[in-house]
């Protein structure tokens, strides 16, 4: 984030005040290049991409584009360090620290989910992200009543991002079951839950919120996860909105690999793919129980992996197949998820250690950097 003093550097254009910003190199669409010169209006918004210009305006040496943070579960914000402890029968795992997130969960009123909202995009804003996806599922009252408002919750965290001014990608949650034996939800999973039909009403008025809104917010359509819908309820949020982008928990937990493949006869990357086009619209999210062969169709596909190496480290879910992937040309994003810690760098750093953890290799990715 650049802490210079911009006033001596401004000028008026078209009634904006114009900040001029020179980088000794940037990374652009068309690659790096050199001596950039960028002009910004007091809106935020990017005017002119030059290289090639003379030193002017405040100066600095390397200029990203800033990323956007591709999953988050922003109320988790306001647990974290609370799940950092061994669980009673002297163990604890992913499923344990669920449990504690549904009992924390289900304290939250609407103010609350604004207001941890508006805290949290403020942090992303701070450590360099320009947008936020945000996974959102808790849409109900705790003994899981929709509000008069059937996306009360999701207009929450709308209104946060209006006021924090971060581009958001909204992705309300369709979750249904508690398993792939599609049993009722659990008392801590009953804020989450909707029928196809109450789904698509909720879609319906957070994407009007939306448009009111603007402030380049978009939205999208995220099936939870193979447990937590049926294979109809996932055909129906895939067409639910064409033109969106879908995301979607998958294969994260050995439980869950094992869960889908009893109750579906096949692990769950193979039978996303046997049974769904996946193409760039889609944004898989953890990854981290893949084989070879899983590795290598998301790749082929054009789907996003969406990994989250904090938050995966923390539950202890596994370690994506990184060298491999990112070798066959896939496609991978940053997120936040449980929001332990804000920090891109961090994120990048963890991943890259977690492979050469699993390969007892070093510097693995930079072996594909251009």
């Amino acid at each position: 984030m650049l802490k210079y003093n911009m006033s001596r550097h401004n000028n008026f254009v078209n009634g904006y005040v114009m900040q001029t910003i020179w980088a000794e190199q940037a990374l652009t669409s068309q690659g790096w290049q050199s001596d950039v010169c960028i002009s910004v209006d007091d809106r935020g918004v990017i005017i002119s991409v030059e290289p090639g210009s003379p030193p002017q305006g405040a100066k600095t040496g390397i200029l990203l584009p800033s990323p956007i943070n591709l999953h988050s579960h922003s109320f988790q914000r306001a647990m974290a360090g609370l799940s950092e402890h061994r669980g009673p029968m002297g163990s604890d795992n992913f499923w344990t620290w669920r449990n504690l997130m549904y009992r924390f969960v289900g304290q939250l009123n609407p103010d609350d989910m604004a207001a941890i909202s508006a805290f949290v995009q403020m942090e992303m804003l701070e450590a360099g992200f320009a947008g936020i996806c945000e996974f959102h599922y808790v849409h109900h009252q705790p003994d899981g009543t929709p509000y008069n408002n059937i996306a009360e919750m999701s207009d929450a965290i709308i209104e946060a991002a209006d006021q924090s001014g971060i581009g958001l990608t909204l992705l309300p949650v369709l979750y249904q079951f508690g398993g792939c034996d599609e049993r009722p939800l659990g008392d801590g999973q009953r804020r989450f839950g909707n029928t196809p039909e109450q789904f698509g009403q909720l879609f319906d008025t957070a994407r009007s919120t939306i448009a009111r809104i603007g402030n380049h917010s978009n939205i999208g359509v995220a099936p939870h996860s193979l447990r937590a819908v049926s294979p109809e309820a996932l055909e129906f949020a895939t067409k639910l909105a064409p033109d969106k982008p879908i995301h979607m928990h998958l294969a994260e937990q050995v439980g869950e690999v094992e869960e889908v493949r009893s109750a579906r006869g096949r692990r769950p990357v193979e039978w996303l793919y046997e049974n769904h086009e996946v193409n760039e619209r889609w944004c898989l999210i953890h990854l981290t129980q893949m084989n070879e062969q899983e590795t290598a169709a998301v790749a082929k596909s054009g789907a996003v992996a969406g990994l989250c190496p904090l938050t995966e480290s923390s539950l202890g879910d596994g370690t994506f197949n990184g060298r491999d992937f990112i070798g066959q040309e896939g496609f991978f994003g940053i997120g936040s998820d449980s929001n332990i810690q804000i920090s891109l760098a961090e994120e990048l750093r963890t991943l890259e250690y977690s492979q050469r953890l699993h390969h007892r290799q070093r510097a693995i990715h930079r072996a594909f950097a251009v």
